[in-house]
């Protein structure tokens, strides 16, 4: 059975830093292109960014460039993002999610993926 869990959500004030992880079960990681999505208070779920299966590359939206890292641990059966200088903006729920087909150019956008995890909560407020 195919599962997704993030953990490490929370309350930050801006320009504080979090951490997500994504465990998956059930299927070996390093088949696999992972990405994290976000949905905020009354917007669309957004891509965040990708990484591919050995980590070597990623692509990321741009308002997080520079301030978002994605990687992975496939040996952990786990995937990461690191988030500083958090701006109000960034609230929203996170998921996690695993690509099945597409151009990982293309991967910031919602086609292409099968599972996704329950989600994670992150909230940047003063």
């Amino acid at each position: 059975q195919v599962q997704l869990v993030e953990s490490g959500g929370g309350s930050v004030q801006p320009g504080g830093s979090l951490s997500l992880s994504c465990v998956a079960s059930g299927f070996p990681l390093e088949h696999y292109v992972m990405a994290w999505f976000r949905q905020g208070p009354g917007k669309e779920r957004e891509g965040v960014g990708c990484i591919s299966t050995y980590g070597s590359t990623t692509n990321m939206r741009d308002s997080v460039k520079g301030r978002f890292t994605i990687s992975r641990d496939n040996t952990k059966n786990t995937m990461y993002l690191q988030m500083r200088s958090l701006v109000p903006e960034d609230t929203a729920v996170y998921f996690c999610a695993r690509r099945i087909r597409g151009p990982f150019s293309e991967c910031l956008t919602s086609d292409g993926y099968d599972h996704w995890g329950q989600g994670a909560h992150v909230t940047v407020s003063s």
